[in-house]
């Protein structure tokens, strides 16, 4: 049978142990750990292409207390990250579920790892964001894939949804972490010379045949691995292709209707449906009342998250969930996002992660040009403070949309801004088009901005000031270990994330805050159940990733903590669903 498959080429009493909606790293990791499970599996993604937002994504996994964990951190401990979340979440997520999550983790690693292609490593310095809490660590709970050879999947590479184009090189190439030091140091090295030589080589071998590289790295690479999996485990995929309706009877749910391309069909089910379509983002609705404010083209997530299977589960009486006894900090988790007007006329939203604003040199503010926070904090609470969304006694008081990002010529060049990578490269069409602001002094960048000169001129003034002590004491930029991480340890100050902004040329780019994935979603129990409004699980009825309600509770202690939980409940998922299957009647 073709791959994907067409709706219509399924039998007319065609029946499947498990369904799930939507084809991103969550759903594809459940439908594997069914059939790893030895489930009937269907898989159902509405756009044409799988991946979701995974693939655009580094992929880090942030589960604690793997089998890898002791290559870096033989010290850590479940109970140590149960602590750690307890002091980051609190109240903001059921204590049961992360739990579940903790006791869960290490065995979905193993299972996936042993059982198909999804391969992990893991870094010996990856730290939690808020490194500042007790029992957080350097590394060991972060987990990246390894690369993937997406040649290996033939015909089917071009299902893989790519990443966003302007993190490609060399029209198609990715780049990860370890090659952007051999490829900014390629002259002055000879192992760098020949690395590049070589990750070149294969690229301009790659285009021959293909519209893109092959070399997968981080998401894509992850995707590569789990399509690759899913076929050989004979896992039916359909692609273009939405639910339509969730059908309840006396056990929960019995079966689903399919649509696709004008047809529809009736699947029976005999163990359960997972909902992972990547969460509401991109349903008007439901963004416009979770996410006030928030423009669509600000967020940088791929298109297929519409929520368009959440109508579905509410009919059979799923509800979002609220938190345990605080609401969830946010609806979503956040970037600071720059944009820019791409040529066939869609809007980029870059997420400025932690190449640029967190590098010395470089500095943040707001429309009356002055900082508003420290800019070495996670992108999520960058994207928060943005919004004016925290709650501190120094915080939430204003809001900066658009904020600034602004540096200098020497920042420039060793870190790029945005879109403009190091040394300069694109910063011609930048400035032609607008993405980026240049001028030959502060105030005149100012006036550009429309910023008011006199204080964009004594921020900076005051800021520069700070770096030669390595101390902010306006906002604490640089303090703890995961602040560091994000400046350049090849600084010659005292602080990696403290440095001056006063060679001319000075550039500037407008951000955003970007929503780069739901925090809340339906309401579940410690089996990934959903839950109706009287806190009763719907038999047969799951979510996993973005549709279900965050065990971080809108709060971004650690890298990867949108993914991590996505597999360890998925896999939780698939296997009640299958346990489900084999305690029913047959349908």
């Amino acid at each position: 049978m073709p791959y994907p498959t067409a709706l219509s080429s399924l039998p007319d009493d065609a029946a499947f142990d498990v369904v799930v909606l939507g084809a991103g790293g969550a759903g594809m990791s459940a439908a594997l750990f069914a059939a790893i499970a030895g489930a009937k599996v269907l898989l159902v993604e509405s756009t044409a292409q799988v991946g979701g937002t995974t693939a655009y994504s580094a992929a880090t996994t942030w589960v604690p207390g793997t089998h890898l964990a002791p290559q870096v951190n033989p010290h850590d401990s479940t109970d140590k990250a149960a602590h750690f979340l307890d002091l980051a979440v609190g109240q903001r997520s059921p204590r049961t579920l992360r739990d579940a999550f903790l006791a869960r983790g290490a065995q979905a690693v193993k299972t996936i790892e042993e059982h198909s292609h999804v391969k992990y490593r893991i870094r010996p310095f990856h730290p939690d964001y808020l490194s500042e809490l007790e029992d957080s660590t350097l590394c060991g709970r972060a987990l990246e894939p390894l690369p993937f050879d997406g040649r290996l999947l033939g015909e089917d590479f071009g299902l893989v949804r790519p990443p966003i184009p302007e993190f490609l090189v060399l029209k198609g190439m990715m780049v990860d972490r370890d090659d952007i030091p051999h490829m900014l140091g390629w002259s002055k090295s000879l192992k760098s010379t020949l690395y590049v030589a070589k990750v070149v080589i294969r690229h301009l071998m790659d285009r021959l045949r293909y519209p893109r590289g092959t070399r997968l790295l981080m998401g894509n690479a992850l995707i590569g691995r789990l399509l690759l999996s899913l076929r050989e485990r004979g896992v039916t995929l359909l692609t273009e292709a939405q639910a339509t309706e969730l059908h309840r009877g006396a056990n929960g749910i019995e079966g689903i209707t399919i649509a696709q391309r004008g047809q529809k069909r009736f699947i029976a089910v005999r163990g359960g449906v997972v909902l992972a379509s990547g969460g509401f983002n991109r349903d008007p609705e439901r963004r416009a009342r979770l996410l006030p404010g928030a423009d669509i083209a600000w967020c940088p997530g791929a298109p297929g998250h519409k929520g368009q299977a959440h109508p579905l589960a509410e009919r059979v009486g799923a509800v979002y969930g609220r938190g345990a006894g605080e609401v969830p900090l946010s609806h979503a988790f956040w970037a600071p996002v720059s944009l820019r007007q791409r040529a066939d006329g869609s809007t980029a939203a870059f997420p400025h992660f932690v190449f640029d604003r967190a590098k010395p040199g470089t500095i943040s503010v707001d429309g009356e040009g002055r900082r508003f926070l420290n800019e070495s904090t996670s992108y999520h609470l960058y994207g928060l403070t943005m919004q004016g969304l925290l709650h501190g006694p120094d915080e939430g008081t204003r809001k900066a949309i658009p904020a600034f990002l602004i540096t200098d010529a020497e920042g420039l060049r060793k870190y790029g801004l945005g879109m403009v990578r190091p040394k300069g490269m694109g910063l011609a069409a930048a400035l032609a088009d607008g993405y980026v602001t240049r001028a030959d002094s502060v105030a005149e960048l100012a006036r550009q901005l429309g910023l008011p000169e006199q204080n964009l001129v004594q921020t900076i003034e005051r800021f520069n000031g700070y770096w030669p002590g390595g101390i902010d004491p306006e906002f604490g930029r640089g303090t703890t270990a995961y602040q560091r991480a994000n400046g350049d340890a090849t600084w010659h100050g005292p602080n990696p994330s403290l440095g001056p902004i006063e060679r001319a040329p000075f550039y500037a780019v407008k951000l955003y805050p970007g929503d780069i994935g739901a925090s809340t979603g339906f309401a579940t129990d410690h089996k990934a159940r959903m839950l109706d409004a009287q806190g009763t699980p719907i038999g047969g009825l799951y979510a996993a990733g973005n549709d279900m309600q965050s065990v971080m509770g809108g709060i971004y202690p650690a890298p990867g903590i949108t993914l991590g939980p996505g597999l360890v409940f998925a896999y939780i998922a698939a296997r009640d669903a299958v346990a489900r299957r084999d305690a029913l009647p047959a349908v």
